[in-house]
């Protein structure tokens, strides 16, 4: 096995490898909430609710409200999967279809 797939110690001190690196970072990606477009909401109503669910000002809601439209998607969260849980639950509850995943992006 070659160096770069082993702990080495140097000094009594344990090294992360570039293995143990690339797995830390995979599973330290955090967590999306993605808005889907639908048939039903206003858009008006979807800028309403990104501003009163994420604080975003009325021209980012209503950039994020053009993306979902336009593009069918938007990512308006990222962060823990509990917070992005929470966020998804708080967009089902506005009538919006929302759902969570892991980052693609490392």
């Amino acid at each position: 096995m070659s160096q770069d797939s082993e702990n080495s110690t140097q000094g009594g001190v344990s090294t992360l490898t570039n293995i143990d690196a690339a797995l830390h970072e995979l599973l330290d990606r955090p967590w999306i909430c993605i808005v889907w477009d639908d048939p039903v909401n206003l858009m008006s109503y979807v800028v309403f609710v990104f501003q009163k669910l994420f604080g975003f000002s009325k021209e980012r809601a209503n950039e994020l409200m053009m993306q979902v439209h336009n593009e069918g998607r938007a990512v308006v969260a990222s962060g823990s999967r509990e917070e992005m849980e929470r966020n998804v639950q708080l967009l089902h509850e506005h009538g919006l279809w929302a759902t969570l995943q892991r980052d693609d992006k490392i």
